[in-house]
C-alpha cells in the first residue's frame, strides 16, 4: 500500500517543484487562470443548504425506469436531478 503524505507549500514552492520535474503533474496540464487578488478581496463563501430527506411511495414504473435508466446504482441521484430541474425550470416561467 502506498503512503500519501500531503505537505503545505505556497503557489511558488509548487511551481519550484514542478519546474524540477519533483511532481506528478502531467507536462501537458494547462495552467489554470491568474484569478489575481480583487477575485479573493471580493470571494464570498457560499454553505451549501442541507438536504430533507423524505419518504416517497413511487409508482413501480417510475421506480423501474430510473433503476433501468441508471444500471442500478444513482437512480436516486437522477430522481433528484430530474425534480431539480423541474422545479428550476417552473421558477424561470417556463
Amino acid at each position: 500500500m502506498t503512503e500519501i503524505v500531503m505537505t503545505r507549500m505556497s503557489l511558488a514552492e509548487a511551481r519550484a517543484l514542478r519546474d524540477a520535474g519533483k511532481t506528478l503533474t502531467r507536462p501537458d496540464a494547462p495552467e489554470g487562470p491568474d484569478l489575481g487578488d480583487d477575485f479573493w478581496a471580493n470571494a464570498v463563501l457560499v454553505e451549501p443548504k442541507a438536504r430533507k430527506s423524505v419518504h416517497l411511495r413511487l409508482d413501480p414504473g417510475v421506480y423501474d425506469f430510473f433503476v433501468a435508466e441508471t444500471g442500478g446504482k444513482g437512480h436516486i441521484a437522477r430522481m433528484q436531478a430530474v425534480l431539480k430541474a423541474y422545479a428550476d425550470a417552473k421558477a424561470n416561467g417556463a
